[in-house]
């Protein structure tokens, strides 16, 4: 009698064995696919963010360029600008995704890059300056 009641507890068993398997190798694929996803999401977010550190790199190295041969003050000014500007960005943390400073020194980027773009009569939206005519950027 044993032999039928280990049949009988086998099928009734068997969805609630199912159930826990199901869970398990459910559990398993979405955490690995949430891992993708992640990694797919932070590495997007972080070239957007190195394309816009880079720009303000850029855009401060030609605007120093530009004015250095101008001994006015205003011109003055604008180079300090452009020097603090330049100094945050290679000061940033942005080669350490972890970094509890990233975020904050980005803010202060942003701030400066607004500053200068304000004593240089330049617009401030960092998207305006890659636009191109067919909609895409580089």
């Amino acid at each position: 009698m044993s032999t039928h009641d280990d049949l009988f507890d086998g099928i009734l068993l068997a969805e609630e064995r199912f159930r826990g398997e199901g869970y398990s190798e459910g559990f398993e694929s979405g955490k690995s696919r949430g891992l993708l996803e992640g990694r797919r999401h932070g590495a997007c977010h972080g070239a957007k963010l190195s394309t816009e550190i880079s720009f303000y790199h850029g855009f401060a190295i030609t605007w120093k360029c530009l004015l250095q041969n101008n001994t006015d003050n205003k011109s003055r000014k604008r180079l300090k600008a452009l020097d603090t500007l330049m100094t945050l960005v290679q000061s940033s943390p942005h080669d350490d995704p972890q970094s509890a400073a990233l975020q904050e020194d980005v803010e202060k980027i942003r701030a400066k890059f607004r500053q200068v773009c304000s004593m240089l009569n330049a617009p401030t939206d960092f998207k305006d300056y890659i636009k191109t005519s067919e909609g895409t950027s580089f």
